[in-house]
């Protein structure tokens, strides 16, 4: 089990102090010195690279073994090595966790806390509505884009998440400054991009961060709720902001998200520690050759890294999420489903000010308060989500947490018959002669469908995609961002045009219409990934 001053030394903080203070401060111990060669070691080879979010294949393999054999390869000192994040005590791994779900949250209410001050935001540029709504437009383009360039930096053993997740995260925060002191629309809407750019790399990471922490059957229940803060920003965006607007205006929008992520800078560059196990054993290395003089000690992921060049890096970061989304029936119908889930949401989300403020006359600060039926929905679909893994999926799943995909399904299958009992709901209910909680209520059941839906389909894609599982979560970040984007553009001419009732109906019969996806895969899944030379085919 790590110490507390060893998890300090892994932060940044704990890094930058040991390098300003010339090695005297926080420094690593001596690693122990291994004896045994690489080929006697292939299992703890196979174990190592299944932890990377691109696996390797077997040739991969075999040029890590080849190069083995007059090479030393690092790896964890047995299964209870203190320095691997599987083996610390469960109170850092859940402060670990919470860290995460902190800074996803974060960034995630950057989006829905602007919307809020749309409204001053047109009147102080004087531009239309459909133009100042591009900041939360091009905020969420910046998010799909960001993780196709700045996650694979992530990847690499020399660099880690830890770096990734400060860096961009500081520089986010600085470029909200940019939104605040904006002169013209045009640069208020390109620091929204840039702000969305850089915030992005959790949103890609995140997961694979709870994975470097908790074993495979565990870390389902910590995405679950990863994913529910990832849910709660958009909806707590308009309830944090609204009686902040009302009364300073819709700078202080923007104002209260710098406190937020100021705050929760402070946080990570004290507490959070490197998760990643390639640069853990990448760092390992290095000291082993620092100390030793001899160059033979390497790590598995410093191998495998060596193969990769310039152009490969390319292709991987920009050309092949593009190629797996079109090319692969299951990922383009699933990310389809996905992009169109946010855009339900952010196209509805246009509608709570025309129904709570024009139909029942709440003010700016109380219509946020409308949107906390979405977070009874997180609350009430986590218990039975949880109980349903832990009677059905871990029953049905091996140690090392394989499971056939499919049967992740039938919560997908579930859920989707709730986001156009949302839509139905809320729009013929949003009426002066019903009371204003009924469309509360309906919104609670887009979350329990939302929240089922992601949770499912976002396994399924890992579980069926592990050698390309990065490539495959960069597809669907750009989809779902894609579509999340473009939606709001529209939506209020869409409400005022049709009125809430049918605007509301449209939205919940093109959810209709995506019902079949998830029983369809369900159906053809395994046809399908047998048909494919990307997905697994063992399982």
């Amino acid at each position: 089990m790590a110490t507390p001053r060893a998890l300090f030394a892994e932060t940044f903080a704990g890094r930058t102090i040991h390098l300003l203070s010339g090695g005297k401060l926080f420094a690593t111990p001596a690693p122990q010195i291994p004896t045994k060669e690489v080929l006697e070691r292939t299992p703890t080879i196979n174990r190592t690279m299944s932890r990377r979010s691109v696996h390797s294949d077997n040739s991969t393999q075999a040029e890590i073994a080849e190069k083995g054999a007059t090479a030393e390869l690092v790896d964890w000192n047995g299964p209870d090595d203190p320095d691997n994040p599987h083996n610390w005590s469960l109170a850092t791994r859940v402060f670990i966790t919470a860290l995460i779900c902190i800074l996803t949250f974060s960034i995630y209410i950057g989006s829905a806390i602007y919307a809020t001050g749309v409204l001053g935001i047109s009147e102080k540029f004087e531009v239309s509505h459909t133009v100042a709504i591009l900041g939360l437009s091009l905020f969420v383009f910046g998010y799909g884009l960001g993780p196709m360039i700045l996650a694979p930096f992530a990847e690499a053993p020399p660099i880690g998440r830890m770096p990734v997740y400060i860096i961009t995260h500081l520089i986010f925060l600085f470029l909200n400054f940019g939104v605040v002191y904006a002169k013209n629309i045009g640069m208020l809407l390109a620091f929204r991009f840039l702000t969305g750019f850089f915030g992005s790399p959790v949103l890609a990471l995140g997961g694979s961060s709870l994975a470097d922490v908790w074993s495979p059957k565990k870390v389902t229940y910590a995405i679950g709720i990863w994913g529910n803060f990832a849910i709660c920003g958009p909806v707590i965006g308009p309830l944090v902001s609204g009686f902040a607007v009302q009364a300073k205006g819709w700078k202080w929008s923007i104002w209260e998200l710098i406190w937020l992520n100021g705050f929760c800078a402070v946080l990570l560059i004290l507490c959070l520690p490197e998760t990643s196990a390639d640069n853990i054993l990448f760092r390992r290395a290095a000291r082993l050759r620092k100390l030793t003089g001899e160059a033979k000690y390497r790590c598995a992921a410093e191998i495998e890294a060596e193969k990769l060049r310039p152009k490969d890096l390319v292709v991987m970061s920009l050309v092949r999420p593009f190629h797996l989304l079109f090319t692969e029936p299951i990922l383009l119908a699933q990310n389809t489903y996905l992009g169109l889930i946010y855009a339900l949401l952010y196209c509805w989300f246009e509608a709570f000010p025309l129904v709570f403020g024009g139909i029942y006359g709440f003010n700016l600060g109380m219509q946020g308060l409308a949107y906390l039926g979405l977070l009874v929905g997180c609350l009430l679909f986590t218990p039975p989500y949880f109980y349903w893994i832990h009677k059905y999926i871990n029953p049905n799943t091996n140690d090392d947490g394989t499971i056939q995909p499919e049967k992740r399904l039938p919560a997908a299958i579930v859920g989707s018959f709730f986001l156009p009992i949302c839509m139905f709901c809320f729009g013929w209910s949003a009426r002066e002669s019903v009371h204003w909680i009924m469309p509360i209520i309906g919104s609670v059941f887009f979350s329990i469908g939302a929240g089922l839906l992601f949770n499912a389909l976002l396994s399924y894609q890992s579980d069926a995609y592990p050698k390309v599982v990065g490539s495959v979560l960069a597809g669907n970040d750009f989809m779902r961002s894609a579509f999340g984007g473009a939606f709001p553009i529209f939506a209020t001419q869409m409400f005022n045009n049709m009125g809430i009732d049918w605007g509301c109906s449209m939205l919940g019969f093109i959810a209709i219409a995506f019902i079949p996806i998830p029983i369809l895969i369900y159906k053809y899944g395994e046809r399908l990934r047998m048909a494919s030379k990307f997905a697994r085919h063992d399982i």
